[in-house]
């Protein structure tokens, strides 16, 4: 059984014991492959047959001492799971394994598909109890893996904290675990539930294998890597067993969210591009078609809690004269709400702060040229509410137990589906009262006690799981019944960002950090795992509210023009100039944002720490424009830095090369020249200073 696309080969077999085996994954192989699966004998009486046998997907039994793929407890309290090949079958796109268990009547069915376009590969696994009694599921992943024996492998993960996400790691794979997870509730800053597995000297950005995957999951997830005793190496992800159970009654089925996985022999960045390219077709909503990012202004930073309508409109006024599309009203709108510490829960406008409501507001911003978005957070409640004085019992929370408030707020229980309807319900009529084309949905806590007491004992961990899918229903049911709206998922920056939330917003917010350097870092690791087009990226105040870093303004543009275009800043503090530099490069975006969020993105120089300078290069997908953006950190000794190497242009064509913001080209740059010219010659800008910047537009000569 194989799948073949873009380029990659992925091939499972069945052995002469019955179990089934990974036999291959790598780079597209010729029809009459001789791939076959044989099982091992006993390596020694350390190591039976049933702790080598490279299995597909493992049940924890037989001797299995590696991660397994799934960890039952039957009702007579036996713990032995061995899971050999039923059958298979083939539909449209879809290649299904059954797996049953040697003795009790539960069975594991696989899920198997292959773009064809980028050789993603997308799996998962259901497990269904056809006995007579409940069987409790400890532990289930998605999938497992296994790459071929050898010692040089190295593992890349994106680690970090709030306000410093998407931090590069990189580790050797060794028979020492390494587990990527979180335990919070949500896909959590600390770790993302992505993986990129090269091999020491023949893995860099532009060559080598690589093997990378990330799961669909917004909820506590575990990705486990390892080496066995034999040298190959085992991969796992899927559902957290840490305050996980899921006690699986006669005929119920328990199904797994899908992991991405793909594999590439040209490098990181082209494990990057087939990731982005799959994301922008299948994962995003609106695939293909989806709308391009409007320019945004939030008015968070400018206003905090303190929001008026008068005020608004004075923002909206100054926001339309810059070119800006979308006016979003951020938090303090709604309830009793003039801090953090009320009013959530209560999604009425206030009306002390818009007499009137919001519609006023609304019109004005319509009439300025740009749509109408607005802020929510309605998985949190305050205490001093009136939904929480209402319903003390949704919030997650144990009896008799403290409950421990995160920025003055308590987490509601959506797993409860009286908690979840009335969420739905109330956002439906929010958004359908009001002329509201985009909701910034946001979540600034992490779970404490994670109890679910009206649930019978048995079924209480079963939080996990369903909270994460009643809230993917509320996501779903609003964009079914309002088919133009646009959701931005936020979580104090990249706290919950995965494949699966992202399946149902159209845009994230990468980080609560909007220092234009640091967000080079951050941009820099979040486009290891996903694309840019979703990767909002706003122009802030100078100095800079987190570290007090003093940069220009034309330096703030070029950092957050590397993704989806947003105005954070105060725009009642700038002055004329500060007006006409944000007109020109809000212009300049507009101009090259169809490659910018829909084209190929090549990371030639990185901004980590220790370097002066970075570059990115944007590519069109027809290759006819491209963008490449210079960005100067420090000045050491009047550095002569090299000239940057464009990367992705068609070599046979002319490009005809300006500065974006209309400056004199740099001496010795000629205005035409071939693509092989520019991706071997290169070019430079010649800046000076710190925190400097310049963008280069090509566009092919026809």
């Amino acid at each position: 059984m194989r799948l073949d696309g873009g380029g990659v080969t992925y091939a499972v077999g069945v052995d002469e014991k019955g179990y089934l085996q990974p036999l291959y994954w790598g780079a597209a192989l010729d029809a009459a492959a001789p791939l076959a699966a044989r099982a091992p004998g006993e390596l020694s009486g350390f190591d039976p047959a049933g702790s080598i046998t490279p299995q597909e997907y493992p049940g924890q039994g037989e001797g299995l001492v590696s991660e397994p793929g799934i960890k039952a407890v039957f009702a007579d309290g036996n713990r032995d799971l061995v899971l050999k090949y039923r059958g298979h079958k083939v539909t449209g796109e879809t290649l299904t394994v059954e797996l049953a268990d040697i003795r009790r009547p539960l069975t594991v069915t696989l899920r198997y598909a292959i773009d064809p376009a980028t050789g993603i590969l997308s799996r998962s696994a259901s497990v269904r109890n056809g006995d007579s009694r409940p069987v409790r599921i400890d532990q289930m992943a998605a999938a497992t893996y296994m790459l071929p024996t050898g010692d040089d492998y190295r593992l890349h993960y994106l680690t970090g904290r709030h306000a410093a996400e998407w931090s590069q790691m990189a580790v050797p794979v060794t028979p020492a675990l390494t587990v990527l997870e979180s335990r919070r509730g949500s896909t959590g800053h600390g770790n993302q539930p992505w993986f990129a597995i090269g091999r020491d000297g023949r893995t860099s950005e532009t060559n080598g294998p690589v093997w990378f995957g990330a799961l669909a999951w917004s909820g506590s997830f575990r990705i486990a890597v390892g080496a066995d005793n034999l040298g190959r190496v085992r991969i796992s992800g899927g559902y957290n067993p840490y305050d996980f159970a899921w006690s699986l009654r006669p005929g119920e089925t328990l199904e797994t969210p899908v992991i991405h996985s793909g594999y590439t022999a040209g490098g990181m960045g082209d494990a990057s591009r087939r990731f982005h390219a799959f994301q922008r077709a299948n994962i995003i909503p609106g695939g293909t078609g989806a709308r391009i990012r409007p320019v945004l202004y939030n008015s968070w930073e400018a206003t905090t809690f303190n929001v008026t309508e008068a005020g608004q409109m004075a923002l909206a006024e100054k926001a339309a004269r810059i070119g800006v599309e979308r006016f979003v009203v951020d938090d303090g709108w709604f309830g009793a709400r003039d801090d953090d510490k009320a009013g959530l829960g209560d999604w009425t406008v206030n009306r002390r702060k818009f007499p009137n409501g919001l519609k006023p507001l609304i019109d004005r911003v319509k009439a300025l040229g740009m749509d109408f978005g607005l802020w929510v957070e309605p998985e949190m409640v305050n205490v001093n509410s009136d939904l929480y004085r209402a319903h003390p019992d949704w919030v997650l929370n144990f009896p008799d137990r403290p409950r421990t408030e995160g920025r003055n707020q308590l987490v509601l229980n959506l797993a409860r589906t009286d908690v979840r309807d009335h969420l739905l319900a109330v956002l439906d009529r929010l958004v359908s009262e009001n002329d509201i084309a985009f909701l910034k949905w946001d979540y600034n806590r992490n779970w404490t006690e994670a109890g679910w007491p009206e649930a019978a004992a048995g079924d209480q961990q079963r939080l996990q799981v369903e909270y994460v899918r009643n809230l993917y229903h509320i996501l779903a049911e609003l964009r079914r019944r309002h088919p133009g709206l646009e959701i931005e998922g936020c979580s104090g920056g990249g706290g919950r960002i995965d494949l699966g939330i992202m399946g149902l917003t159209d845009q994230s917010w990468t980080s609560d950090n909007t220092d234009p350097y640091d967000r080079l870092l951050i941009q820099d690791g979040f486009t290891r795992a996903y694309a840019p087009s979703i990767m909002m990226a706003w122009v802030t105040d100078s100095p800079n509210w987190g570290n007090g870093r003093e940069t220009s303004l034309d330096y703030r543009f070029l950092s957050a023009m590397q993704g989806s275009l947003g105005i954070g800043a105060n725009l009642d503090h700038w002055q004329d100039a500060d007006f006409a530099t944000a007109r020109k490069w809000i212009a300049a975006y507009k101009s090259i944002r169809q490659t910018v969020q829909r084209g190929d993105l090549y990371r030639i120089a990185s901004p980590l720490p220790g370097t002066a300078t970075s570059a990115t290069v944007y590519v069109s997908a027809d290759k006819g424009q491209a963008v490449l953006f210079q960005m100067l950190h420090s000045s050491l000794f009047r550095d002569n830095v090299a000239a940057i190497r464009v990367e992705g242009l068609d070599p046979a064509r002319r490009y005809r090369v300006r500065m974006l913001d209309g400056a004199v080209l740099p001496d010795g740059v000629p205005a035409q020249a071939s693509g092989a010219y520019w991706m071997e010659q290169g070019l430079k800008a010649k800046l000076k200073g710190d925190y400097k910047g310049a963008a280069f537009l090509f566009d092919a000569v026809r």
